[in-house]
């Protein structure tokens, strides 16, 4: 094998290894190194309606720069990663959580922090308006406002 063969070789195989690990996705630059707090859940589904934390201080989510996510889900913990593409402009693109490892102590109702660990695979897009994070489910399902922490 010539060194062009084997470096298109090498190469050919990083990608692949890249595309199989979320640890390399990118991340926005809009949105990362940010910290969050939930404001409410907004399902498409009129049963469901608006669902709002009764203490928004117990659910919060930091965006690191090197694509994980650490959230606070009321008596839980969650990480894991968060790749995402911007659209021009910045304020709105492509996000995805990949799965999540939670803690699962049981916390006292409602259950929000049940409800966001299992939505969060159905994250697919990202929109910052008047200075809220809004993060849409696929199929229309719902959308999660998060607001800067203070």
């Amino acid at each position: 094998m010539n060194s062009t063969t084997g470096s298109a070789v090498r190469s050919l195989i990083g990608a692949v290894a890249c595309s199989m690990l979320l640890a390399c996705a990118a991340v926005s630059d809009t949105i990362a190194g940010t910290d969050w707090r939930l404001v409410e859940f907004q399902s498409m589904d009129d049963a469901i309606g608006t669902i709002r934390p009764d203490e928004s201080s117990v659910f919060t989510m930091r965006l690191d720069r090197d694509g994980t996510v650490s959230m606070r889900l009321d008596c839980n913990r969650a990480t894991g990663r968060w790749p995402s593409e911007a659209s021009v402009g910045g304020s709105s693109g492509r996000f995805e959580f990949g799965q999540l490892a939670s803690t699962r102590a049981l916390c006292p109702p409602p259950n929000l922090d049940e409800r966001i660990v299992r939505d969060a695979q159905f994250v697919r897009g990202y929109l910052l308006r008047d200075g809220r994070l809004h993060l849409s489910l696929m199929a229309d399902a719902g959308i999660y406002t998060w607001e800067p922490m203070p």
